[in-house]
């Protein structure tokens, strides 16, 4: 039955795979360049379902004789496989104890660890255009303290979620200048770790509008406007940057969207065309009197 179970969960699905592949770090990439390119959406494991790493790796390990059985045998593709990703995937912290009573137990070993007090945050998963959405991955917002094992072991211990592997990569929030032309920081929210987690059972991201029927849509869309007022806040930022950028005339008021329209900017273009030449008018006809006198 364990080993049913291992072969199952060595065998990952298809979109899985594919995403294992699109999200191999750099490094690994650069190397697979020089063999012929796998194309979107496709996967580049083997048939016993060994990625070119791992077949490497089991070839080494074959040829040094550290994989020889007692018996004389070697172990298949498969079978390395299974057991390499039963050991991925193994508990990590617990052992099982006799009891005197002749019960087993589960005993933690060493000292226990709490929860620790970071945040993680889910976000949606990164979709090219024209590309469908991504079941096999989670995307996680984390602070760059924590590491790919603590990824791991947090999702197991606080929700039972068991992952096939982790991508990370840091976000550093831009340098700009401040007011006194330093060298300041942006906003710390801006500075995080992303973390790619590949997953064995399909999820998806909650409450996503792209994903929603009409009806549901308008209503989620109508929620979030009665809770949060979306659209007064977009017209508050509007306002704040006409603020700073026209200029301060004490009878100028924001008016909405109506300043930002085409028809409204050439309106005001013509009309200051017009004032403008009637002015030249004026000044003409003034300077032809003057002559004539």
């Amino acid at each position: 039955m364990n080993a049913l179970l291992k072969r199952c969960y060595s065998t990952i699905p298809e979109a899985a795979a594919a995403a294992r592949t699109a999200s191999t770090p750099r490094a690994v990439r650069l190397r697979r360049s020089r063999k012929p390119p796998v194309t979107a959406g496709e996967s580049d494991a083997l048939p016993s379902g060994l990625t070119p790493s791992e077949f490497v790796r089991f070839q080494r390990a074959l040829a040094k004789g550290e994989l020889l059985r007692p018996d004389g045998t070697e172990p298949t593709e498969g079978e390395w496989l299974a057991k390499l990703n039963s050991r991925r995937s193994r508990l990590r912290g617990t052992r099982e104890v006799v009891t005197p009573s002749g019960v087993k137990e589960t005993q933690v070993v060493g000292e226990k660890v709490y929860l620790p007090n970071i945040i993680f945050r889910l976000v949606p998963n990164f979709t090219p255009p024209g590309k469908p959405y991504n079941p096999y991955e989670a995307t996680f917002r984390i602070p760059q303290s924590v590491t790919k094992t603590d990824v791991r072991a947090y999702l197991a211990a606080v929700y039972g979620v068991r992952t096939t592997y982790i991508r990370t990569d840091n976000y550093v929030a831009p340098v700009r200048r401040a007011w006194n032309t330093a060298w300041v920081r942006g906003k710390s929210y801006r500075t995080y770790k992303r973390a790619v987690v590949g997953l064995l059972e399909p999820f998806y991201y909650p409450m996503t509008l792209e994903d929603m029927p009409k009806e549901d849509r308008e209503a989620r869309e109508q929620f979030l406007e009665q809770e949060y007022h979306v659209t007064m806040r977009k017209d508050m930022v509007k306002g704040q940057l006409l603020q700073m950028t026209k200029k301060n005339s004490p009878g100028w008021v924001w008016r909405g969207d109506l300043t930002t329209r085409r028809g409204t900017i050439l309106k005001k273009i013509a009309e200051q065309r017009a004032l403008r030449e009637q002015f030249i008018q004026v000044t003409k006809e003034r300077m032809q009197e003057r002559r004539d006198q």
